[in-house]
């Protein structure tokens, strides 16, 4: 039951700082504060690159086989996605290419949501809650639906790793 009659809690900087909850707080430490997470995400991104390249894919017992390949004998639209992690990360973008298109093209996207992201941290700017118009990720899903049937598709083998 909330009481009503209760005064708000006083917020962390409080009237005199004219500040809610810090924000505004150009120090280097607010600034080091607000990226840790962009940081965190990016030290995880160079880690999990950094075992696919150490540990081939290509090689039989290191990863599972991908659940949708193993039970329809289909191809998703991420089969391929770690040789292709693997070839990229060793200078190969051609032998990435002709391994899952879609993860190479996926790269500099994700790459630009991730700056985009981090730049809004480190200048105390809201980050839109939204990735993009829904035309677009409609469009993408769109584009990925494309790309799973026609991998599987006996004219589209080229597609397939």
């Amino acid at each position: 039951m909330i009481d009503e009659h209760r005064p708000a809690l006083p917020q962390p900087g409080g009237p005199a700082t004219g500040r809610r909850n810090g924000a505004g707080d150009r120090s280097a430490a607010a600034v080091v504060r607000r990226l840790l997470r962009p940081g965190a995400v990016l030290l995880l991104t160079i880690a999990a690159v950094s075992y696919v390249a150490a540990v081939d894919p290509n090689e039989e017992g290191h990863y599972p086989t991908c659940p949708f390949l193993a039970l329809t004998g289909l191809q998703c639209p991420g089969c391929g996605s770690l040789r292709t992690v693997h070839a990229l990360a060793h200078g190969q973008v051609l032998e990435a290419l002709s391994l899952n298109v879609l993860t190479v093209a996926a790269i500099p996207a994700l790459a630009f949501f991730w700056l985009h992201w981090t730049l809004a941290r480190a200048q105390d700017r809201p980050v839109r809650t939204k990735a993009a118009h829904p035309a677009f990720i409609w469009a993408f899903f769109g584009v990925v639906l494309t790309f799973w049937l026609v991998r599987n598709l006996p004219f589209g083998s080229f597609l397939a790793p």
